[in-house]
């Protein structure tokens, strides 16, 4: 069975930071793509960075700069580190991979960032 579980999430001010973390099981976690995802009220799910098997990473340009994605391979765990955190930034965070065939997601951790 594949489980990832976000944690992390909280209420922060503007300028502030958070680090969200994934932990997964139920795949070889050291072989896939691992990737946040967020959902503001109101809007579509969008990628905000992925990071590949071999630590590549990728980000949206709104998070360039300010947000950094990482991996443990011991741990079977993907962060992601957020500074100079901004009210846009408000929204759930989900990790997610794709394996076997299909998505899978964890549930989300909330983020809001707000003075």
């Amino acid at each position: 069975q594949v489980r990832l579980v976000e944690t992390g999430g909280g209420l922060v001010q503007p300028g502030g930071s958070l680090r969200l973390s994934c932990v997964t099981s139920g795949i070889n976690f050291k072989i896939y793509t691992m990737a946040w995802y967020r959902q503001a009220p109101g809007r579509e799910r969008e990628l905000v960075a992925n990071i590949t098997a071999t630590g590549g990473t990728n980000y949206i340009d709104s998070v360039q700069g300010r947000i950094t994605i990482s991996r443990d391979n011991a741990w079977n765990r993907v962060t992601l580190q957020m500074n100079s955190l901004k009210p846009e930034d408000t929204a759930v965070y989900y990790c997610k991979v794709g394996a076997y065939g299909r998505d899978f997601w964890g549930r989300g951790t909330q983020v809001t960032v707000s003075s």
